[in-house]
């Protein structure tokens, strides 16, 4: 299906809407408070609140303080631009500091894997759990400016209660729920829909994202209104464990759900079974087919969740597969290599991406660093060029090896003499060379099957092949086949024309002798007309060989021509141009002929793991001329007749040992092996990591295109004038954080602490800005949060969960994280800061004070309003309409329309609120 035209992440088409809204809501604010209601002023003690700017943590009072309009504009336009410069600052370190988490969470270790059919495999998964890493490591990631802001400000301001951080918080979680999600149902390109893959864990974090706001409204207001204590701030803290430990166990089905009447469904694209607690919903389209099974007992649940991993693991398999047939199909003039690359594009910009990567890839588009996906395609198919030109420039050897070639040899008894090749390869031609052989007996005995033989080859400068003859000595007598060796050794170089070294008293070697160094010889008896034979009762074949060469073997004997038929016989592998083509017919063996071909034509269907077989059989040899096997029952016969008779029983051709042969058809190991680096090549932490502090300094001064445009070539464009114009804005801070290091360091965890103490100080400095932007425009800091820190922390995710919106299948990179985000804000944003707060002062024999006042009301609102948009969530599962996001224009339309006046309302109340035009807390 064709996708709409996408907007690429820094258009003003997207940041419209968000900049209109704060601009109304600011100047609704400035009116409201110019004119507060007496009435209200009592209910709401931060009312009479003034504005007067305060020193900041980092950054000092603008002096002077009551300066004339002119200075007042200017300062707030300084304050304005600096403040959104400092947002572009912590975009790109969060960046280093998602890549770090990308890389964390993408470490693998190798399990093993036992089928139902008792079989092992070997394969690698990822060490996180899925779900823990997006509740933990990714929340954090995208939500560490608001946790930091929130700590930072408790404790630089003498462990008070602020009201920038919590307000923040609640702000962003507000954008988070109600602009993000409403931009990604609009975005899904038209006819197309996507839901939420893990529910159960949707439900999980979004009842607690709910919660922890309702938790947040019940600490300021009903426990102990006004006042923190010790126990709520460490309860806060401790529900984000819980609320991972809760989302893993639905994850994993673990618990009480093992103890729930089940149905499991298999989902017919996919092949993963999914099950179901009670009956099937006829409100809400779960997809897939229900299966009417019931486990009652875990051991056979632990069995079925064995499967699943089993087949999930091979999933990822059947992709690759299908993805490189497909472009062979497509393009079937590219070469392999040329394949592999397309598929490590397409494979890269298909798969399930987590919410790291959509912000990391969000955040360089933006700032001219250029789409992380073809870039890398690129660097990886300049690799291989310059890998694949190193090898043809290799060196030859500068050691001759003198060797057999070939090592094996077959004569006829009546053939005169063997004749054996002896070759030189590499080191220096001009010398020359002296090597001894000897013949040695084996079950053929020199003096009276063969000629003793020895000597000297001598290699004179220039030559590199020399032959040696082998005397055979024939007879009349029937016996088997024998052979003998001949060996090479005391290999000697020639120096000088008079000194002749061995190569151990040089200083170096420049001759040694090669694999082989012994060489054999059959000696095949031509007394019998032989026994035919195939080289052995099975044999591996890949399934790539295209046409298979099989040898029947003529021992014992080689007189006469003999006829030898043949047919395949089907066992797991199918005939029929199934898995192979039905081959039958006869062989003839000419006189002293002694191997023939039979040639089988494989199909190859490119399966990553095949193991099919089928057989060759040979049936009763016979001799082209009859009157040597004729019977003669109906008359005497003679003594000479009798003799005769005799002699050719001897002389009948028969089969021997292995006359079936097990043809086993494996799949492709060069197809296997494509695959398995194709899969090593799809994990993202080698897209988004870095190597050296040298590739770190690269990128940050490369200006690339940030086009979203994809195609199977992965092909990179040239940058636009607005990738120039974001690259030189923001050089500064890629330069500088490109001194952070590299995540192959300690795994990423060095990148990660680094990061975090950077991105700590930087939302200091944003703290004191946006406090003392909004005290100069008289704005209250609860006001300047919500309106423009919270939109300043939530830019990048925004354009990430756009882009994932696009281009995942499923709506939980895009939604789905957004609720936990939302959550794990909360319990580590306000249960860090506050606990530390509380016991400060419990410490001095304090209370720590927290006025609920506008916080309270703007909770309470969020919370009201959030419930109303999981409902809405919900709903569009249902079947007309098909997932959260997507679906039919007018529904589309009217979600996205709902959800943006939400968040405009949200907006709105909380500024009156503030300024006392409507009742709070």
């Amino acid at each position: 299906m064709e996708r709409s035209r996408q907007v690429k992440p820094g258009s003003p088409a997207y940041l419209w809407p968000g900049l209109l809204l704060s601009v109304a809501a600011a100047s609704l604010c400035a009116e409201a408070r110019t004119t507060p209601s007496p009435s209200l002023a009592a209910n709401n003690d931060t009312c009479g609140e003034n504005t007067k700017c305060m020193p900041g943590i980092i950054l000092p009072i603008w002096y002077p303080e009551d300066p004339s309009m002119g200075d007042k504009v200017a300062r707030v336009i300084v304050y304005f631009v600096a403040m959104i410069y400092m947002f572009l600052g912590v975009s790109i370190i969060a960046d280093r500091f998602m890549a770090a988490i990308e890389v964390i969470t993408s470490q693998e270790k190798e399990i093993t894997i036992k089928r139902p059919n008792g079989e092992t495999t070997t394969t690698t998964i990822r060490v996180w759990n899925e779900t823990v890493s997006n509740l933990t490591l990714m929340a954090l990631g995208s939500s560490t400016p608001e946790i930091l802001l929130s700590v930072i400000e408790v404790c630089g301001h003498d462990f008070t209660a602020g009201h920038l951080g919590p307000s923040t918080i609640v702000g962003s979680a507000a954008f988070n729920m109600f602009v993000i999600i409403g931009l990604c149902v609009s975005v899904i390109p038209e006819g197309e829909v996507r839901k939420v893959k893990h529910l159960r864990v949707f439900f999980i974090t979004a009842a607690w994202s709910i919660f922890a706001y309702i938790w947040l409204y019940m600490i300021l207001a009903v426990f102990s209104p006004n006042v923190v204590q010790i126990w709520e701030g460490l309860l806060t803290l401790a529900f984000f464990p819980i609320c991972v430990l809760l989302a893993w166990v639905a994850d994993r089905r673990l618990l009480f759900y093992k103890f729930m009447h089940k149905k499991y469904r298999t989902d017919k694209h996919r092949g993963v079974i999914i099950e179901t607690e009670t009956e099937r919903s006829k409100g809400i389209e779960m997809d897939g087919k229900l299966v009417n099974s019931h486990y009652a007992d875990g051991g056979a649940s632990s069995n079925l969740i064995g499967l699943i991993e089993g087949k999930e693991v091979d999933e990822s398999r059947r992709d690759m597969i299908r993805i490189l047939k497909d472009l062979k199909q497509k393009h079937p003039e590219k070469e392999l290599d040329q394949l592999v690359e397309m598929a490590n594009y397409h494979a890269l910009s298909h798969q399930q991406k987590s919410r790291a990567f959509y912000r990391i890839q969000a955040t360089r588009m933006m700032t001219g660093a250029g789409n992380i996906l073809k870039k890398h395609v690129a660097e990886q198919t300049k690799r291989s060029a310059s890998v694949q030109e190193v090898h043809v420039d290799e060196p030859e050897e500068y050691v001759s090896r003198v060797a057999f070639e070939p090592a094996v040899y077959q004569c006829l008894e009546n053939c005169g003499g063997a004749i054996l090749s002896i070759t030189r390869k590499g080191g220096d031609v001009a010398k020359t060379i002296y090597v001894d052989y000897k013949t040695e007996d084996g079950s053929a005995n020199a003096g009276a099957d063969y000629e003793f033989t020895e000597g000297t080859v001598v290699f004179k400068p220039g030559e590199v092949v020399r032959e040696i003859s082998v005397g055979i000595i024939d007879d009349d007598i029937f016996e088997e086949d024998e052979h003998f060796f001949v060996r090479l050794s005391n290999l000697r170089v020639l120096e000088t024309e008079d000194e002749v070294l061995s190569p151990n008293s040089l200083p170096y070697p420049q001759a040694v002798l090669g694999f082989p160094a012994v060489a054999t010889v059959t000696i095949l008896d031509d007394d019998h007309a032989g026994i035919f034979t195939f080289e052995s009762n099975s044999a591996h074949v890949s399934e790539s060989v295209g046409l298979m060469e099989v040898k029947v073997l003529r021992t014992s004997g080689a007189r006469g021509t003999v006829i030898v038929p043949f047919r395949t016989v089907e066992g797991l592998a199918k005939g029929g141009g199934e898995d192979f083509d039905d081959t039958y017919g006869e062989l003839e063996f000419k006189n002293d002929e002694t191997c023939k071909l039979i040639h089988v034509k494989i199909i190859d269907d490119e399966e990553y793991e095949k193991n099919k077989n089928f057989f060759l059989e040979l049936a009763e040899p016979r001799m082209v001329d009859m009157s040597l096997q004729k019977d003669v029952p109906d008359r005497k016969l003679s003594s000479d007749d009798e003799e005769a008779k005799r002699i050719a029983e001897m002389g009948k051709p028969v089969l021997g040992e292995h006359p079936k042969l097990e043809v086993i058809i494996e799949e492709s190991y060069e197809f296997k092996n494509t695959v398995d680096k194709l899969i090593k090549k799809t994990n993202l932490a080698l897209v988004v990591g870095t190597n050296s502090w040298r590739d770190q300094f690269m990128e940050a001064i490369t200006v690339s295109a940030g086009d979203e445009d994809e195609d199977d070539a992965g092909e990179e464009r040239l940058p636009s004038c607005f990738d120039y114009v974001m690259h030189f804005l923001t050089v500064f801070w890629k330069v500088l954080f490109a001194c952070v290091p590299p995540t192959h360091l300690m795994n990423g965890w060095a990148c990660f602490f680094i990061s975090i103490v950077i991105i700590g100080m930087l939302t200091a400095v944003i703290g004191d800005l946006a406090s003392h932007f909004g005290c100069t425009i008289g704005l209250k800091d609860s006001v300047t949060a919500v309106v423009f820190v919270a939109l300043g922390t939530s830019v990048p995710d925004t354009f990430a969960s756009k882009v994932s919106a696009v281009q995942d299948s499923y709506a939980d990179a895009s939604i789905g994280n957004v609720t936990g985000s939302n959550a794990v804000n909360v319990f580590l944003g306000i249960g860090v800061a506050w606990s530390v707060a509380a016991i400060y002062w419990h410490m001095q024999g304090k209370p720590f004070v927290v006025e609920a006042g506008s916080l309270a009301f703007s909770v309470t609102l969020f919370t009201i309003m959030a419930f109303l948009a999981v409902s809405v969530l919900l709903y569009r599962r249902r079947a007309h309409i098909g997932g959260e996001l997507g679906g039919p224009r007018g529904h589309r339309l009217a979600t996205s329309a709902f959800f943006f006046s939400l968040w405009f309302l949200y907006i709105l109340f909380s500024s009156l609120e503030a300024y006392c035009h409507i009742e709070g807390f």
